[in-house]
């Protein structure tokens, strides 16, 4: 066993101590933290402190990574005591990272796959999430086995952001791990989906394949995979397989769209790096708006907003019509040489920021009409009318995506915002129209 599992499993062992808030209550995290901190003061040498430091300890001869976990946890206990986040959820974030950690450590010793201890990650810190929820609900008298779904949806949805974050920080981030997994799981156990046994299993089933073909086809990076896959799985339990059969149009569309003429497109240095395959803050970039409706959905139908439900969809229809209208604008006008600039219609160089071709226009356009046409098929409500808005909301988003790029990217706001700020624009469009109509 390397120094470094040995590590990890000593902080898992250490975040097992949470169990003992179902039975004291979490007042007493404080004073505990207290302690726990002050022996890290303490502690500048020996068995023990090899066990829990980490390289860069040794410099300051300070346990600052034990540190900087307790206190994270004592955060999580002081929103227990103080703003009601249930205990079962503060048990569940400490034990996800400490296990997640462990895992992914002792699958990173086996393998050089960088997928692995993403995997593992998720895995680990799921199952001791669950399990820590369902011990935490025993102790605390609660019922179980009802509330298992729930459970399971909770923690997985916890440990693929866990996954996420740890893929992109550093070891000594684990506070901002244990605090974003807390503050997640809070908020989806608030939303109380109506989810059974066989829902979950079905949603744990389908997302796993997309997480499954998008490094396997090269779609995604391991953080871009991690990504899509918690947007799916929230999608589909708290919207419904319908909103999610809308996302992964976008996702398909968009990653075939990436491979269309892509040598001609890396000899013109505008394609998509990493061979095609999309990292995280490409995936966020264009979907953080519609996950954002897709849990506004969910508060809305649980009465959490003073807003009814149905804006949301509309706001989820228009985001994804504006990122698959832009994506395909681009991806397929890239390849034509004669661009123009938006604002000015001189023409300019292939891949300039705010450049629009006839052909990539008219491939945008028939990305929001795709999106409007699944929408159109799956949500009767909608309608002809509430077809034709998504039309629009997508070619209005894809418009502002062209305007800022020629305006405002490369300059205080990058490509990415560039593209978070369209596909907004595209949710506005889409939201507001059903007050308008």
């Amino acid at each position: 066993m390397t120094s470094t599992v040995r590590r990890a499993g000593a902080f898992a062992a250490l975040s097992t101590l949470s169990l003992a808030v179902p039975l004291v209550g979490p007042a007493p995290a404080a004073p505990i933290a207290a302690v726990v901190l002050a022996g890290v003061i303490a502690v500048r040498d020996g068995p023990l402190f090899d066990l829990f430091a980490y390289p860069g300890d040794y410099e300051d001869e300070r346990l600052y990574g034990l540190a900087t976990f307790v206190l994270a946890a004592a955060a999580l206990g002081l929103l227990a005591a103080a703003f009601g986040l249930p205990i079962p959820v503060f048990v569940a974030a400490v034990v996800l990272v400490g296990y997640g950690n462990l895992a992914a450590v002792a699958a990173g010793d086996r393998t050089d796959r960088d997928v692995a201890p993403a995997v593992a990650f998720c895995l680990g810190g799921a199952t001791a999430a669950v399990a820590g929820q369902t011990l935490a609900r025993w102790l605390l008298a609660a019922p179980v086995e009802p509330a298992l779904p729930l459970v399971v949806f909770v923690a997985t949805s916890a440990g693929l952001l866990g996954a996420l974050l740890r893929d992109v920080l550093t070891p000594y981030d684990d506070p901002i791990v244990m605090l974003a997994v807390g503050l997640l799981a809070w908020l989806l156990a608030g939303f109380e989906p109506v989810v059974g046994t066989v829902e979950i299993a079905g949603a744990l089933a389908v997302t796993a394949a997309v997480g499954y073909a998008a490094v396997a086809l090269g779609a995604a990076s391991v953080a871009g995979m991690l990504t899509g896959t918690l947007l799916a799985l929230l999608t589909i339990v708290l919207g419904g397989y319908s909103w999610f059969a809308v996302l992964m149009a976008f996702f398909g569309i968009g990653s075939v769209s990436t491979k269309f003429r892509y040598e001609e497109k890396r000899s013109r240095g505008i394609a998509q790096e990493n061979d095609g395959a999309r990292g995280s803050s490409n995936v966020l970039a264009n979907s953080a708006v519609a996950l954002a409706a897709v849990l506004g959905y969910a508060a809305g139908s649980a009465d959490l907003l003073p807003v009814p439900p149905d804006p949301f969809l509309f706001a989820f229809a228009g985001s994804l019509a504006t990122a698959l209208s832009d994506t395909l604008s681009s991806e397929v006008g890239g390849v034509f040489d004669t661009p123009r600039l938006i604002t000015t219609l001189k023409p300019v160089d292939p891949g300039t920021d705010g450049a629009v071709t006839w052909q990539g226009e008219l491939a945008g356009i028939a990305g929001a009409a795709a999106v409007a046409g699944i929408v159109y098929a799956l949500f009767p409500t909608v309608g002809g009318a509430g077809a034709a808005v998504v039309v629009v909301a997508g070619v209005v988003g894809m418009t502002v995506d062209s305007l800022l790029g020629a305006t405002i990217e490369g300059g205080a706001v990058g490509n990415q915002g560039v593209n978070f700020l369209a596909t907004l624009s595209g949710a506005l469009v889409g939201a507001l129209a059903v007050f308008v109509f």
